[in-house]
């Protein structure tokens, strides 16, 4: 099982690396001023960042109880990161509509596309995370 501090570690680089490329694609994207999309992607930052740490050590527990291992196949990798995904968009859809001044709908389509982004960096940076700190089994006895 990974340590807190390994936890940390991983959702924070995971955020930081991520706001330095989703910012200026979304601000190119839609059009819309950095101070708006930046705040809005600072804000779901945050909520991913909590959102991480305890998804990431449910699905831990589940794979340890359920599986025997923490390793996963590409299958589980993209349902894992869509799994997150779809959790943060639940979360995250209301506060967006309401910062941005547009429709739930807007809001969704904005969200949606900012979810793609990090769907797709989530399974990059989660692959390349494991293999630069590869988790290590505890030995039952």
């Amino acid at each position: 099982m990974r340590t807190t501090a390994d936890r940390l570690r991983h959702a924070i680089g995971f955020e930081a690396i991520g706001l330095l490329i989703c910012i200026p694609l979304a601000v190119w994207a839609f059009g819309m001023e950095v101070h708006q999309l930046g705040v809005l992607a600072v804000g779901i930052s945050l909520a991913a960042t909590g959102w991480n740490y305890g998804y990431n050590k449910v699905v831990d527990r589940l794979m340890v109880r359920h599986l025997g291992r923490l390793d996963k196949t590409w299958a589980e990798r993209v349902a894992h990161a869509a799994c997150f995904e779809l959790g943060l968009l639940l979360i995250t859809l209301p506060a967006a509509a309401w910062w941005l001044s547009v429709s739930l709908w807007e809001a969704f389509i904005i969200d949606a596309a900012m979810a793609v982004f990090y769907l797709v960096y989530a399974f990059v940076y989660n692959l390349a995370y494991d293999k630069a700190f590869p988790v290590r089994m505890a030995h039952r006895a």
